[in-house]
């Protein structure tokens, strides 16, 4: 059952969790408001990325010493792993587009 004091509620969690609206620190970011809501999700953003930098930096140095197969590989690795990143993020957003769903619009 709704009740004043849980919509209330839920409009305080509401306001608080849009408060802490970060920077988007995500190069692959579609968004220049960024969907990252916390310094845990920023932290985890920046590990992908360097991640992701490596693999690229990696192939290049095996494509100077010509492990074709190596690199080819690394390329691979990249682009599934860009993949996973671009799926996570619209998951991401499905989830907020939903939470924001279940707040009413007035009291």
């Amino acid at each position: 059952m709704i009740t004043r004091s849980n919509l209330a509620e839920q409009l305080r969690e509401y306001q608080i969790r849009s408060k802490y609206d970060w920077a988007s620190v995500s190069f692959f970011s579609s968004t220049a408001n960024g969907n990252i809501t916390s310094r845990v999700d920023v932290v985890i953003s920046v590990i992908w990325e360097l991640i992701i930098l490596a693999f690229l930096v990696f192939s290049a140095v095996s494509l100077y010493f010509r492990y074709m197969r190596l690199a080819f590989c690394l390329i691979c690795i990249t682009t599934l792993l860009l993949v996973c990143l671009k799926i996570m993020k619209q998951v991401r957003l499905a989830r907020k587009r939903k939470r924001r769903m279940l707040l009413p619009l007035s009291m």
